[in-house]
């Protein structure tokens, strides 16, 4: 009876602090191609009517990853969310972490993520609502092997680009890069490049750099153009509409790959910077003409 009595006192306080701090988790997409980056972010409310002392512990926020299709989830490391800090009461605090380096969810399927905040000085465990995300399979569009440039006196390390094409949300098709090993064993890095149309046959160059190159059609006249280092991070975004003429991949004289054709669209950084009336020079009346 007394440990019955114990163990309903400890549900009544986890409820308590539960009702207390809210634990929630949200993601910016639901789709992920196997090995792509999974930015979570995880709000944490206070309405304690206290001070909270947060982040001083290694595991003071914790994530648990467990598939919809019954299968393990192996854990590569816990995730990392380091930082003390104080939340005062009616605040909230959010922190965002990258799920895919220490949980392998390389086979398509459902997976659920739940959080789960340790409140030390009370004793109490918080866990947030399961948040569902969806890993689909991408269609390969192209793939090339290269070598990494950067190597010297050693045999060369050989890489590979592959471009996938997949269903973002059932409805948008999206440009997806993928650099691995040549054996596509080992996958580096999964990046989104961003939305493609159906009938899209993207143009893709290595260049001397061993930079790729990508350009691939958006709409009936837009395009877009990246260029994606060997380690799979995107250095470039542009856009281009076919305006006289469409825009195509070349090499020029000096042997670097460029965009020929179509018409370039200028960023919001380019643009000229237009002073409203009130910040331009005050009118001056002309000097009097000599007699």
């Amino acid at each position: 009876m007394r440990t019955l009595f114990v163990f309903g006192l400890l549900l009544l306080g986890i409820f308590r602090a539960s009702a207390q701090v809210d634990v929630e988790l949200s993601l910016n997409q639901e789709d992920f191609l196997p090995s792509e980056a999974i930015p979570l972010a995880a709000k944490i409310t206070n309405r304690s009517g206290q001070q909270l002392h947060l982040g001083a512990d290694a595991d003071w926020l914790t994530f648990n990853v467990e598939s919809a299709d019954g299968f393990v989830v192996l854990k590569n490391a816990d995730v990392p969310v380091t930082g003390a800090f104080d939340l005062e009461n009616a605040q909230l605090a959010i922190k965002r972490v990258d799920l895919q380096p220490y949980f392998s969810m390389t086979k398509p399927g459902r997976y659920r993520v739940i959080a789960t905040l340790h409140i030390k000085d009370w004793g109490a465990q918080i866990a947030s609502a399961p948040l569902t995300l969806d890993v689909i399979s991408g269609a390969k569009l192209w793939s090339q092997d290269f070598g990494l440039t950067d190597v010297t006196n050693a045999a060369p390390e050989v890489r590979k680009y592959t471009l996938e094409q997949a269903n973002y949300l059932k409805e948008q098709l999206r440009l997806y890069v993928q650099v691995s090993d040549s054996a596509e064993s080992t996958v580096y890095k999964v990046s989104a490049l961003g939305p493609m149309v159906s009938f899209s046959h993207p143009e893709a160059q290595v260049d001397r750099q061993g930079r790729l190159n990508v350009l691939w059609q958006t709409g009936a006249q837009s395009f877009s153009y990246s260029i994606v280092n060997p380690d799979g991070t995107v250095a470039l975004l542009d856009y281009y509409d076919n305006f006289f003429s469409r825009p195509r991949l070349a090499v020029d004289d000096s042997g670097n790959v460029v965009v020929q054709g179509g018409t370039r669209r200028l960023k919001p950084t380019e643009l000229p910077i237009v002073n409203p009336p009130n910040q331009l020079p005050a009118l001056t009346k002309p000097a009097p003409l000599p007699n």
